[in-house]
């Protein structure tokens, strides 16, 4: 009766009967669920005290009513219509779209809105769809027991009755996949299609992907890391002592419904000073982050002093010096930052001080409005719109453009470069510092959100490395603990070279890495893998071959082998190889990719086919496996299945006018266009300035 009350109203602009377009919340039977069917989070913290304290404070609780949230989302609202919030509340309210009220004219009671995701939203999904995101899961009636069948039981059971079935309890709210991170995944992978934005398809953001991608999932064997396999769960919902009853607890722990990870706004805003204490030693244990001071160039030699600490060196006053950072992204499961980066700021300060404390160079600073120097390094990007303007208040629906990206994938380095001059009268001794400082959120969004006389929203050192420069002889210095070893050190140089497209210098990179640990397969893959990107195919075979006489039948080092036998021609090693890369690993996406090219190329079209489907079993946003099952498909005359998948390809590939938007954004700001260029270096602009004779 409810539904059919709601269905008599409501607008679906999009597609018939989709409720929850242009986001994807479901219920079973596709129905509308009344708000009433959901027990509130307080029904549920009479036996889950523990749960219930620390999901009000996190941020699954707070997903609607933040004021951050809503900011963004009102404008959607005002600017295009509520039916449009469907896409965002899909995630952050799906009792409000479930429910139908997000139509005009609803006049649903809308008290469930304080309570963002509540348990029983979480804990009544049956299923989810990793390849879509945006709330892409399917909601069963809400009920906290079955009956003796195992039919769920709808509404509220008074406690005694659960107490006395807690396995009939434990079935209703429990399911496997809860464990999993498909089941993060549902709201932790977004695009905007379409519908939203009446352009076209773009991902926004895919922490699960990148998860997957990470050496974490155990999926993916061309990580430049190897670790244990880890879960979303395994990092924020780590098991903790109660403090409060609880019947979940086992043991006397707790998985934490904190879901502690980077979000200090909302507490701080709030006042929940347990989860903001929580939630920053969880950013600060030091865990995540290695930043290195590597290594130095001082004057125009042109030589590279490195590493620091094991190789001595010598500066002296008037001296012009360039220092190279290597920021590692050690044992983050996503990227730095993951997800809203566009309202996310972390960023680099590097900093050098005299003996005095007087700071002779300072890049990534905060100025005293709060604001962020704009020539700071920072881990974010720059979307922009048609106009080629930055998209402010995460007004994701104008995207087109991306004018650049700077986040650091999971288990890569970043490296960047800091160029100051030391004073001529300068006696010594100067303090090198380079940290990674965090904020949610950039001061801007947070000027827009909240006006400009709001207090202070905290900042984040993640990790941090200082040295000092002595004038005349620098002897080496023993490594700190938590340093890596020198080998280390030079391979995160390497991958950042690699990701700047600077193969020579990674190639000397790399090197340094075999000369210092001959028994390491994957440094001989890693110059192999230099080699094969500066398209010197034949080179990378020997360290690639030395690297399986290390370790026979390695992943990594076979799927790279491929491509070298690839370009030689040798088709049945290719293949031979690939196959054996899969067999090993199944979901890797890089792997059925190519091995369905190799098939694609030597005209085996059933198993090129198998390999493509597979690959969108894993990532359905593949554009190879779109582009070539369309061209595979029409071959075989299944014209419907071509035209499906040539749509997609369409749909999904960028845009060809859409980096002209990111060269007229980077062309009005200048002061921070560098930092689209991969190596770009962080000048001492005034005295660089004065040297060529100009005014500071």
């Amino acid at each position: 009766m409810y539904a059919d009350q709601i269905r008599a109203t409501y607008n679906f602009p999009f597609a018939k009967d989709k409720l929850s377009l242009p986001g994807n919340a479901a219920a079973e039977g596709g129905d509308f669920l009344e708000p009433t069917a959901f027990p509130d989070a307080a029904y549920c913290g009479h036996c889950h005290q523990e749960a219930y304290h620390e999901w009000r404070q996190a941020l699954h609780s707070n997903a609607f009513r933040t004021p951050f949230y809503r900011a963004s989302v009102n404008i959607l609202i005002r600017t295009k219509g509520i039916e449009f919030a469907r896409h965002c509340d899909s995630c952050h309210n799906p009792i409000g779209v479930l429910a139908g009220a997000l139509n005009t004219g609803s006049t649903l009671d809308r008290s469930f809105d304080r309570d963002g995701l509540t348990c029983a939203t979480c804990h009544s999904i049956q299923s989810v769809q990793t390849k879509l995101g945006n709330g892409s899961f399917v909601m069963g009636v809400p009920a906290v027991m079955v009956d003796e069948q195992g039919n769920r039981v709808p509404g509220i059971v008074p406690d005694s009755e659960i107490l006395a079935h807690l396995d009939r309890h434990a079935k209703a709210v429990m399911q496997d996949f809860y464990h999993t991170p498909e089941f993060c995944s549902a709201c932790h992978k977004a695009n905007l299609p379409p519908p939203l934005n009446s352009y076209k398809w773009i991902r926004a953001f895919t922490a699960y992907d990148e998860w997957q991608n990470s050496k974490f999932s155990q999926r993916n064997p061309l990580t430049f890391y190897s670790a244990d396999f880890t879960t979303c769960q395994g990092c924020h919902m780590k098991r903790e002592a109660i403090t409060l009853p609880d019947y979940g607890a086992k043991h006397g722990t707790l998985a934490s419904h904190r879901w502690l990870a980077g979000n200090t706004a909302v507490p701080f805003y709030y006042g929940f000073d347990e989860q903001l204490s929580k939630t920053i030693d969880f950013l600060k244990s030091g865990n995540y982050l290695n930043v290195d001071l590597f290594a130095l160039k001082v004057g125009d030699s042109g030589s590279m002093i490195a590493p620091l600490g094991s190789t001595p060196f010598t500066v002296k006053p008037d001296d012009m010096v360039e220092a190279f950072v290597v920021v590692q992204n050690k044992n983050i499961g996503h990227s730095l930052i993951p997800e809203v980066r566009d309202l996310y700021e972390a960023w680099t300060q590097f900093t050098v001080k005299d003996a005095s404390g007087a700071v002779i160079y300072d890049s990534g600073f905060l100025k005293p409005d709060g604001m962020l120097e704009p020539g700071a390094h920072s881990f974010t990007n720059r979307p922009v719109d048609l106009t080629g303007s930055f998209v402010d208040n995460h007004k994701v629906w104008t995207i087109h453009s991306m004018a650049y990206d700077n986040t650091v994938q999971a288990g890569r380095s970043a490296l960047i470069r800091y160029r100051f001059h030391i004073p001529e009268d300068e006696k010594g001794p100067l303090t090198m510092t380079a940290r990674v400082n965090y904020r949610h959120l950039r001061q801007s969004y947070l000027n827009n959100v909240l006006g400009k006389d709001h207090p202070a929203y905290p900042v984040i050192e993640l990790a941090s490395r200082t040295r000092t420069l002595n004038m005349g002889d620098n002897p080496a210095t023993p490594p700190l603990p938590n340093d890596n070893q020198d080998w280390m050190r030079w391979n995160n140089l390497g991958i950042g070279y690699l990701d700047q497209l600077q193969y020579e210098d990674a190639m000397h990179a790399f090197e340094q890495v075999v000369r210092l640990r001959p028994d390491y397969k994957d440094g001989y893959i890693n110059v192999g893998i230099t080699y094969i990107e500066w398209e010197k195919y034949a080179d990378a075979r020997a360290p690639l071959e030395k690297a399986l006489t290390l370790q026979p039948d390695d992943a990594r080092a076979l799927y790279y082998l491929a491509l070298v036998e690839r370009r030689s021609r040798h088709s049945e090693a290719e293949i031979a190889d690939l196959q054996k890369v899969v067999a090993q690993y199944p979901y890797s996406r890089d792997a059925r990719r190519e091995l369905g090219i190799s098939y694609y190329q030597q005209h085996r079209s059933d198993e090129a086919m198998q390999q493509f489907k597979a690959l969108q079993a894993i990532d359905p946003d593949d554009l190879a496996a779109h582009y070539n099952l369309a061209i595979l498909y029409r071959r075989e005359g299944m014209k419907k299945q071509a035209a499906e998948e040539a749509a997609q390809y369409t749909a999904k590939r960028i845009d060809p006018s859409a980096p002209t938007y990111s060269l007229d954004y980077l062309r009005k700001h200048p002061e921070i266009s560098t930092e689209s260029v991969p190596w770009h270096v962080h000048t001492d602009t005034a005295h660089e300035m004065k040297s060529a004779g100009g005014q500071p």
